[in-house]
């Protein structure tokens, strides 16, 4: 089993930055890839990034790429999302999930998820 805790969120203003972070804890090693998904209100949970365990190889929404960026610290099992230049249409919550076998942009490909950090952005 893994648990992932998520911290950073607040409330930002349009143009302002945060950085998430996303601690995991338990049967870590098992992993292949972390990502960020964010839920805002009356949406969708939606993918925003992806990170593979070994290489660090990204990938990106559309919609963030080029403001916000995801890294790891494998050594400390924690992975990151900074966001820059956010925007009201960034207000959500956000979500750190781990998978055992595929870097995926699907919800279904992820086996564990935290329990999301407020993000708001205010115009």
């Amino acid at each position: 089993q893994v648990q992932l805790v998520e911290s950073g969120g607040g409330l930002v203003q349009a143009g302002g930055s945060l950085r998430l972070s996303c601690a995991a804890s338990g049967r870590t090693s098992s992993l292949s890839a972390m990502a960020w998904f964010r839920q805002g209100p009356g949406k969708e949970r939606e993918f925003v990034s992806v990170i593979r365990r070994s290489g660090g190889s990204t990938y990106y929404a559309d919609s963030v790429k080029g403001r916000f960026t995801t890294s790891r610290d494998n050594a400390k099992n924690t992975v990151y999302l900074q966001m820059n230049s956010m925007k009201p249409e960034d207000t959500a919550v956000y979500y750190c999930a781990a998978a055992r076998f595929v870097a995926s942009v699907s919800r279904e490909g992820y086996d564990y998820w935290g329990q999301g950090t407020q993000v708001t952005v205010s115009s």
